[in-house]
């Protein structure tokens, strides 16, 4: 034992660098210190590049000044756009070749040599998608779908969509036109994206509600669920997704506003608390039919005793008392849309058709190619039964529509956006919201104002022939709403 240490004298000898143990005889370092040590003294600096390398004995230099490498190719114009490609001999610069258009399918052929039993529907596949993608994203989803089959090459149509869905919002580009591609030959199903979103924003509602009132509002969702299922065994009217979550949202607004008051628990709700809530956030009482609803079923459940809303009436004028526009306003708007050019054709296009014809949101939404009548210059909207002639400037209007989103698209809608220029699907109901957002007004309001002048003037049942509408639907419009001109003539 070493009286220093403490130890025998093979475990006293310790490197100096790491502390580890040393068993040679007088070394200071270990194997794997002392062949770094030695490299790191080895180390010169280079007299031609002036770095620290290992200087060879043949030429006095470092490595890399020893043994150049090829001297650069010279420059070279790009066989397509004539641009200057430094340093290399490619034919075709970065750019251009992004944009070849034989991209995807080269990217496709070389997949179909890789794989031993390619699907009889890939080269199919790349077609569809080099029609509706530039080549750049064409090549990428090549790319992704030939990692997919490559995992699993013998993977069925509906397996290789369930793999490539995305969690989250959105499936992805490749989910997105997997499904397009599959569903319109019959090769596997749509998915459930729509549900699992709807299913998202009703947790989302039900988690909003406050902790003590939560468990009645959660049951109240599976209750309206239930009861939508079965509506569709039956072949009636389900209730939609929207209106599922507009109940919601009422109820949770109805219970944040209760905690505020102290209330934690349903039975301890009566007249007077729903009345000072609709007073405060709708005098005409605009949430009570989902109120209505939301009690009903808690008495059914036996969490209160009485309906609060039982007894409730609140009165509401009849007849239309929407936004309108006045005759000027409307001529503005007219001008801008058939004589300027500075608003999107898509924005013209919805102007006039819901300002001169009285087109809808889901009119338009669902407007296809199909429904134009080019020879005629007719269309056919929803359920209007006969189709619309058009007017020149409307005619106008759709025909600069028609030019704008000639783009490489597939989708059978008049109105295409660049989220549904590469699928089937119309356009969303928030992009129509807020397309006349530019113009100061909305849909329903030129629609209102049509329907509202159509109603001083002519006979109802002439109107909800022509517009495909209930009377009495035309009849809201035209309950104590007489033009004060018309009266003379009477």
């Amino acid at each position: 034992m070493s009286p220093d240490t403490g130890r025998c004298r093979w475990c006293s000898r310790t490197c100096h660098d790491c502390g580890a143990a040393v068993r040679g005889k007088g070394e200071t370092r270990c194997l794997r210190c002392r062949r770094r040590h030695d490299l790191a003294t080895a180390r010169r600096r280079c007299p031609r590049c002036g770095r620290d390398g290992y200087l060879r004995e043949h030429t006095g230099w470092c490595g890399p000044c020893s043994q150049p490498g090829p001297a650069p190719k010279p420059a070279a114009a790009c066989t397509e756009c004539g641009r200057v490609i430094r340093g290399g001999g490619a034919r075709l610069c970065n750019r251009c070749l992004q944009r070849r258009p034989q991209r995807p399918y080269t990217r496709a052929e070389h997949l179909l040599a890789e794989l031993d039993d390619p699907p009889n529907w890939l080269w199919d596949f790349t077609i569809h998608v080099a029609d509706r993608y530039c080549p750049g994203q064409a090549t990428r989803l090549v790319s992704q779908l030939g990692a997919l089959l490559r995992t699993e090459p013998r993977a069925m149509p509906q397996t290789l969509l369930d793999r490539a869905r995305i969690p989250g919002r959105s499936i992805g580009s490749l989910a997105k036109m997997l499904e397009d591609f599959f569903t319109a030959r019959g090769l596997a199903l749509p998915t459930d994206q729509s549900q699992r979103l709807a299913a998202d924003r009703r947790a989302r509602r039900v988690q909003a509600v406050p902790e003590p009132l939560r468990p009645a509002v959660a049951a109240f969702e599976r209750a309206m669920l239930d009861e939508r299922d079965r509506a569709r065994r039956a072949g009636t009217r389900p209730r939609a997704d929207t209106t599922i979550d507009k109940r919601l949202a009422q109820i949770r607004d109805l219970s944040c506003h209760l905690v505020g008051r102290g209330i934690e628990d349903w039975a301890q709700v009566d007249k007077a608390v729903i009345e000072d809530y609709l007073a405060e956030v709708s005098p005409a009482g605009g949430p009570l039919g989902g109120l209505r609803h939301f009690f009903r079923f808690a008495r059914r459940s036996k969490l209160i005793l009485i309906d609060p809303t039982a007894e409730l009436r609140v009165r509401t004028p009849r007849g239309f008392h929407g936004r309108t526009l006045p005759r000027s306003r409307q001529r503005e708007l007219f001008t801008r849309w058939s004589t300027s050019t500075e608003g999107a054709p898509n924005e013209a296009l919805v102007g006039l058709m819901a300002l001169i014809h009285g087109a809808s949101q889901h009119e338009l939404r669902h407007l296809q190619l199909a429904d134009i009548d080019p020879q005629h210059h007719t269309v056919r909207l929803g359920r209007r039964p006969h189709p619309i002639p058009l007017d020149p400037a409307t005619w106008a209007a759709l025909t600069r529509c028609l030019e704008h989103r000639r783009s490489g698209t597939h989708n059978p809608h008049v109105i295409v956006t660049s989220r549904t220029r590469s699928g089937r699907t119309p356009a969303s109901r928030p992009y129509l919201s807020h397309l006349l957002g530019p113009a100061d007004t909305t849909i329903s309001t030129l629609r209102a104002s049509r329907l509202l002048a159509l109603a001083n003037s002519h006979d109802p049942n002439l109107i909800a022939t022509t517009y495909g509408m209930s009377p009495e639907g035309v009849l809201a419009y035209f309950a104590d709403r007489v033009d004060p001109t018309l009266l003379a003539d009477l």
